[in-house]
């Protein structure tokens, strides 16, 4: 079975949670148990994925995805289609010089290469360590004051690397393929971060917002119907692998080349999580081309 490659870009923020905390935050996001970096479960991704699947391919549903009701077991067998989690690769921070920086850092960067190295993709080097305080710019960054990098209440010493700039390219090519100027815009506001600072970042810069509930009656908030759920904010990038394999239908033996033709084109627009009455969660699914 190959695995194959695919990114997910938030258009908006983005709530995929684990249920309720017993922390400030009523509803936090899913996040990898070791890291504590988020994730966007690929339960949540391949549930979305069955129902686009089914409005468009519907004969190939169940194929790829398994019948619906698996308790009949005189029909049952598994779908072709495995979703694995997507995890962090960059995440938008507010920036005092340029609006806004999309960051990632070594630990991210080493896993990532890893996984483009399995699909055959040409990748840079990872960086050596930087510095405890120190960020990796490109060459033309939009995000410096006087070579100082001001991200949140962070004040971080810079210093322009070829390594930062090809990975800003690389990371550009994959989540704007056909948008050059997304491209430079992506490379301009790039920075690669020391490990420790990201991970801070990771859970101190996402989005909180606040939630209540209106009593239909009075037209005012409810005795206690005030929380906060956490969001992954827009402009975020994923990543993650799937794998897919020939059809496991006795009854109906297509390839894995034949189901592949179901999956979403190019860049496809899906909603993940919750909140979608209100816009949350809109994301851009972009699959490995020829992946098959």
């Amino acid at each position: 079975m190959n695995s194959h490659l695919f990114h997910l870009h938030t258009l908006s923020a983005l709530h995929c949670g684990t249920g309720q905390s017993v922390g400030v935050v009523d509803l936090p996001i899913a996040r990898a148990r070791a890291t504590q970096l988020p994730i966007v479960p690929g339960s949540s991704l391949r549930g979305v994925l069955r129902q686009e699947v089914g409005l468009h391919h519907g004969e190939l549903e169940s194929l790829l995805f398994g019948p619906r009701n698996p308790k009949d077991n005189a029909s049952s067998f598994a779908g072709a289609l495995t979703v694995g989690d997507a995890h962090l690769l960059v995440m938008p921070v507010r920036a005092l010089a340029g609006i806004v920086c999309y960051v990632s850092s070594p630990f991210i960067l080493r896993r990532y290469r890893r996984d483009l190295a399995d699909v055959g993709i040409q990748v840079p080097e990872i960086p050596k360590a930087v510095s405890e305080n120190t960020a990796w710019v490109p060459t033309d960054s939009v995000n410096l004051l006087d070579n100082t990098l001001v991200l949140e209440d962070l004040d971080l010493n810079t210093q322009r690397h070829a390594l930062t700039q090809e990975w800003a390219k690389t990371i550009a090519a994959q989540i704007h393929p056909d948008d050059a100027s997304g491209q430079t815009d992506f490379i301009q506001r790039f920075a690669i971060l020391p490990d420790n600072i990201l991970g801070y970042l990771s859970e101190t810069a996402t989005e909180l917002r606040t939630r209540i509930s209106i009593d239909q009656d009075t037209g005012t908030v409810k005795q206690g119907a005030l929380w906060f759920e956490e969001h992954l904010p827009a402009e975020s990038v994923l990543w993650g692998l799937y794998a897919l394999s020939d059809s496991n239908n006795p009854q109906n033996k297509l390839s894995r080349a034949e189901l592949a033709q179901a999956l979403p084109k190019g860049s496809a627009l899906l909603q993940l999580g919750g909140q979608a009455g209100v816009g949350r969660g809109l994301v851009r699914l972009l699959i490995q081309e020829g992946a098959a």
